[in-house]
């Protein structure tokens, strides 16, 4: 299958194989020219043709047409002094084929035409019985000739299908590509907000630091200025540690319009309750005290797609169950449901990718797939301090 559907012209070692084909050719020619019709055996003009009939297929790939030519010019003397007529018929339909399969349509139906007027005219001129045979087996020459155009259309519809399937995958990489940058983007630009107002707590810290060490320099408020600045470490240290998970995602500074603060844990009742209107019965177990910003806006996000994939996949009225623990220096999360999931070999999404990032960006993990019992569950591991601790 892979030698029918690949283009003759491009094969590796075409020439190698055309002559081997040729040697292969040129024995069977002398094994009928030994075995069929004795009484018209070739004499030795007779088998200097015959043999330089093959000697053109090995340029056949290149050179088609000329190799046709060559072939026909070396069979018309060989049949008008009367030999067996049957040897030069492989080499012949074999050069056909070739023309037929690499021209035109057109030109490979004109190429018939001409072949078979010019044999005809010759035959007539010299043998009239030898030309009444070869218009009897005409329809083995267009019939031949038939063949190769319909295996060039196919190759041409299997070469389509393979570059329709090419650019579709490659479509399919790009539109993945933009969905990673642009859910990349977004975690910069919440980034962006976080940042700005650490900057602001920490200017709004030092004034107060500043106002006091100016307002009364013989009675310093030791204990105010040192609560400013060790606020102002705090914050520091955390604002260090949530920019150091995010590195990896963080792109360039994005000048346009902010997003207002990052979303939170608080923010998960809305996303239930927006579930709930779209049919799914919610349950929910919240059981985290404190997380920083970053890792609430990742929980929220990822809990927002998962939700998301439950109401548009899990079938109609789905019951999912949306818990968050924290459990050994990190925030634990899971959403379950148990209806039907994606459809088996569907074209998967980029919410995966996104929530993936997501859990990324503050230097987590997440996994989501097809549960043992039934449904789908989409679980991640947020860490909470580890990232402001490998600042200090």
């Amino acid at each position: 299958m892979a030698a029918i559907n690949r283009d003759p012209r491009t094969a590796p070692h075409g020439t190698r194989n055309d002559a081997i084909l040729a040697a292969v050719l040129a024995v069977v020619a002398v094994c009928l020219a030994l075995f069929t019709d004795p009484a018209r055996r070739p004499d030795a003009v007779g088998w200097v043709l015959l043999l330089a009939c093959q000697v053109p297929l090995v340029w056949r790939r290149r050179h088609p047409l000329l190799a046709l030519a060559v072939v026909a010019a070396m069979a018309m003397p060989y049949h008008a002094l009367g030999n067996n007529p049957l040897p030069p018929t492989p080499a012949s339909y074999v050069a056909l084929y070739t023309v037929a399969v690499t021209q035109r349509p057109l030109r490979t139906v004109l190429t018939g035409i001409v072949a078979l007027t010019v044999a005809l005219t010759v035959m007539v001129s010299v043998n009239a019985h030898q030309a009444l045979e070869l218009l009897r087996i005409s329809g083995w020459i267009i019939a031949t000739l038939f063949f190769g155009v319909d295996v060039r259309y196919y190759r041409q519809y299997v070469a389509g299908i393979v570059e329709r399937a090419e650019r579709a995958e490659r479509t399919r990489e790009e539109e993945a590509r933009r969905r990673v940058a642009e859910e990349r983007l977004r975690i910069a630009r919440d980034l962006h907000d976080l940042l700005a107002h650490t900057i602001t707590l920490i200017g709004v810290q030092t004034s107060v630091a500043a106002h006091v060490l100016a307002a009364d320099p013989e009675r310093l408020d030791r204990e105010t200025i040192a609560k400013a600045l060790d606020e102002i470490a705090e914050t520091c240290r955390t604002a260090r540690g949530e920019l150091r998970t995010t590195l990896e995602v963080l792109r360039a500074a994005e000048h346009g319009e902010g997003r207002g603060p990052l979303p939170g844990l608080d923010g998960l009742p809305d996303l239930v309750e927006a579930a709930r209107l779209a049919g799914a019965r919610v349950e929910q177990s919240v059981r985290v005290r404190q997380a920083p910003p970053a890792v609430g806006a990742a929980a929220y996000r990822i809990v927002q797609e998962a939700l998301t994939n439950a109401v548009r996949h899990a079938g109609p009225e789905p019951a999912v169950q949306v818990e968050l623990y924290e459990r050994d220096g990190a925030l634990r999360l899971s959403v379950t449901d148990d209806g039907t999931g994606p459809t088996p070999g569907g074209t998967p999404g980029f919410g995966l990718v996104g929530m993936r990032e997501r859990a990324r960006s503050v230097g987590g993990t997440l996994d989501a797939g097809p549960r043992a019992e039934g449904g789908f569950e989409v679980s991640a591991v947020l860490p909470l301090t580890t990232a402001v601790e490998g600042t200090r």
